[in-house]
């Protein structure tokens, strides 16, 4: 079923990986032309403008575009009492690793009289995307709120897509799970906007009646192309997360491993979207064939197997084989997976040697779905390579770090022909004279 790329006595350079290596289609500035304009109609009509793409995107038009209070109180009560007890497992679990993340002020004294203090402040005001599509992610909830709650963020809105199945109380309004989630986590600001328009509508704010949506100053939280694109339109207006594309899962495995868990941890990433990722790298070529029988198995089994299919043999997805363990480590380096599954033997010092992931999964008990719901990471990851440079929503994703600097006149006086120095070696001179106007000064 999944493609095969043997890599097996070849070198395994920066070039040839990136060639050789399956990636998905996925082209945020085609998606461009199509999400401008949006963009600038969202920006010059507001709320009209939200509720017409609404009826064009997603075949409904909300009621309000914010979700009223009463609705968020009725979703939160009608929710299945197993599913409520899961997410707020999830939410303690959560809370709990992300606690850990919180930065604290630091002061170094460079001189006497001299400190630099680099304070932790978090962004004033956030938006946070829940993707509707596919699948329903009361978790990403989770994962976008969390973290932005214990980094003290002072005003939280949520967006998701209107459905158009929903009915009674809630018809034309995000799914109720989702609602009953941010109700779980107190989030009482939610608007009924999906896809591009609703990064439009956090950017340049809005009004409908008398609701008033502020812009915010940051939007994080995944979506599809046209959500990336419009983050990509809008990077500076905003502070973005990522322009996050389709998911991945990789596999480091060896002959240890149980092809049968590899088989349901490849498809359980294939479920979420046809251009998902799942990329098995061995070196053990039973392996490989192991779990290429189990995936046919599985796949044809698993209730979404169409989609299932459609991900597992695509372009993105195959099994790559390799040399050892250690050109194993080269090619996941390489790819720089979303998540990186390690099933070997000795998984924790395999683990160790792995730089690029936006998360790892370590041995045979820890799949990739654990961490998607209730292993208390974040489960919003980088795609597409970019676990090489950047890194998975944290407390530190809704925080900036301020340098504040105090020095006394004597400071200054010791450290300022320093300065006054480099001022005039790059043709500045009016620079040093702000030290020496000080230093002359009669005081």
């Amino acid at each position: 079923m999944m493609s095969t790329t043997d890599l097996r006595g070849r070198d395994l350079n920066a070039r040839t990986l990136r060639e050789a290596l399956p990636r998905a289609e996925y082209d945020v500035e085609a998606a461009l032309h199509v999400v401008r304009p949006l963009v600038d109609d969202v920006r010059d009509r507001g709320a009209q403008a939200l509720y017409e793409l609404g009826e064009r995107f997603d075949g409904v038009r909300p009621p309000s575009l914010r979700v009223p209070a009463e609705v968020l109180t009725a979703a939160l009560d009608a929710l299945d009492p197993d599913v409520r007890a899961a997410l707020q497992v999830s939410i303690d679990r959560a809370r709990l690793v992300h606690a850990d993340q919180r930065r604290t002020d630091t002061t170094t004294k460079v001189a006497p009289g001299g400190t630099v203090t680099e304070r932790w402040v978090p962004v004033d005001r956030v938006g946070l995307y829940v993707p509707g599509g596919l699948a329903v992610y009361p978790s990403s909830v989770v994962m976008n709120v969390v973290p932005a709650q214990l980094a003290e963020v002072g005003s939280i809105a949520v967006a998701s897509p209107p459905q158009k199945e929903n009915t009674g109380v809630f018809a034309g309004y995000p799914n109720p799970t989702i609602l009953a989630a941010c109700a779980l986590l107190g989030i009482d600001e939610v608007y009924a906007v999906g896809g591009a328009q609703a990064v439009a509508a956090f950017a340049h704010g809005f009004t409908d009646g008398d609701v008033e949506c502020e812009p915010v100053s940051l939007v994080t939280g995944p979506g599809n192309v046209y959500v990336a694109a419009a983050k990509r339109h809008l990077k500076g207006l905003i502070g973005i997360d990522a322009e996050a594309g389709p998911t991945e899962i990789a596999v480091l495995a060896d002959a240890t491993a149980d092809p049968d868990f590899v088989a349901a941890d490849l498809i359980s990433q294939a479920e979420h979207d046809p251009l998902a990722a799942s990329v098995l790298v061995t070196d053990s070529l039973d392996l490989a064939e192991a779990v290429q029988a189990a995936v046919a198995r599985r796949a044809a089994a698993t209730k979404h197997s169409e989609r299932v299919t459609a991900a597992l043999t695509g372009r993105q997805s195959g099994v790559v084989l390799v040399d050892d363990l250690d050109a194993g480590l080269v090619v996941v380096n390489a790819y720089a997976a979303e998540h990186l599954e390690v099933i070997t033997a000795d998984a924790e010092a395999v683990a160790t040697r792995v730089r690029n992931a936006g998360a790892i999964f370590v041995g045979p008990d820890s799949p990739v779905s654990l961490g998607d719901y209730a292993a208390g990471s974040n489960h919003v990851l980088p795609t597409g390579g970019c676990a090489c440079h950047s890194s998975g929503l944290s407390v530190q994703s809704f925080l900036r770090g301020i340098h504040v600097i105090s020095y006394s006149r004597d400071a200054l006086r010791e450290v300022g022909p320093h300065v006054v120095t480099l001022a005039g070696a790059e043709d500045l001179p009016a620079h040093g004279e702000a030290v020496t106007a000080r230093l002359e000064a009669d005081r």
